[in-house]
């Protein structure tokens, strides 16, 4: 008897659950269940904090490649197989291909920082627009200039030479490249920091409301001004030298950044090129960068190291 009635309310109980209503689509969650917004640390003087070591290597290329087509994201399977044949693909160490092949290999394999996998969202391009994940066509003029650039193996001078090749500048936007790719961001009251391990340079960005300097004044990073919308860091940045820029980029690059911390480890990087001397229309990309426990190595790279004698020299002997 006891059993029957035990198993009689335990039916009432199920039965009466069923007929309960659900939660409504729109209705509010209990406090217990709700997610918890991440809020970034702020810094002594109120700003979010973005301080420490960050690297943003990876696997996916600036533009789309061709195989995948129209593909926007790769599935996991995808991905994994994309990785390790790209591994493979770049691998420094490899000698197989002819003398030819081994000597564009340059670096051994130790040297490279490229990261092993692609970006989380799995996306098939840094670039996110134009929809097709590709640049975007040159402007006439840009391709006059392309075609007038002298090849490194018939450079007369350092002049002729890649600004990253004369050991002089990284250049922005802040893309990966297959070596040292880690930053550090360092903040004080008015400003924001951040030191390259590439070639060992510093952009110092004002906080502070302040107008770009003259048209007259270039620099090979331009000159940079920032602000924040909230928890994101809005980098404006104008006035580039225009020699050996981003992709073809020029003097009249417009280059707008936004750097948003979206967890303890992740900064979200988007950017926008608008150079409408260089590109027929603007172009814009985006990658995350993670916190990490290594700091940027010292970068020792000057103009007059052997590598520049050496692509000089051997340009000369070239030409006999």
């Amino acid at each position: 008897m006891t059993c029957r009635i035990v198993m009689c309310a335990m039916a009432a109980f199920i039965w009466f659950a069923c007929l309960a209503p659900p939660r409504l689509a729109g209705q509010a969650p209990s406090s217990a269940a709700k997610k918890k917004v991440w809020t970034p640390p702020r810094t002594p003087d109120g700003q979010p904090d973005f301080q420490g070591f960050w690297a943003s290597a990876t696997l996916t290329p600036v533009e789309r490649p061709l195989e995948v087509g129209g593909k926007e994201f790769l599935t996991e399977q995808e991905a994994a197989e994309y990785e390790r044949r790209t591994l493979e693909q770049v691998n420094s160490d490899r000698r197989d291909g002819g003398a030819e092949v081994d000597l564009r290999r340059n670096y051994n394999e130790v040297w490279r920082d490229r990261g092993s996998t692609v970006v989380a969202s799995r996306r098939t391009s840094i670039v996110v627009d134009p929809p097709d994940g590709r640049l975007p066509a040159f402007t006439p003029e840009a391709r006059k200039n392309q075609a007038a650039r002298v090849p490194v193996d018939a450079a007369s001078g350092p002049e002729d030479l890649p600004l990253r090749m004369r050991c002089i500048s990284r250049d922005l936007p802040m893309i990966p490249t297959p070596n040292n790719n880690f930053l550090q961001i360092i903040q004080a009251p008015g400003y924001v920091a951040i030191l390259f391990e590439m070639m060992h340079e510093v952009r110092l960005i004002p906080l502070d409301g302040r107008s770009h300097v003259s048209p007259k004044i270039h620099g090979y990073m331009g000159d940079s001004r920032g602000h924040w919308e909230g928890g994101t860091l809005v980098i404006d940045t104008t006035n580039f030298v225009g020699k050996g820029n981003f992709y073809g980029a020029d003097a009249g690059l417009h280059l707008k950044e936004r750097l948003t911390r979206t967890d303890p480890d992740t900064i979200l990087y988007e950017f926008t090129v608008d150079d409408p001397t260089a590109f027929t229309r603007p172009w814009r990309g985006e990658l995350s960068m993670t916190k990490s426990q290594q700091g940027p190595f010292e970068y020792a790279c000057h103009e007059g190291n052997y590598a520049m004698t050496n692509t000089l020299s051997g340009a000369r002997a070239a030409e006999k």
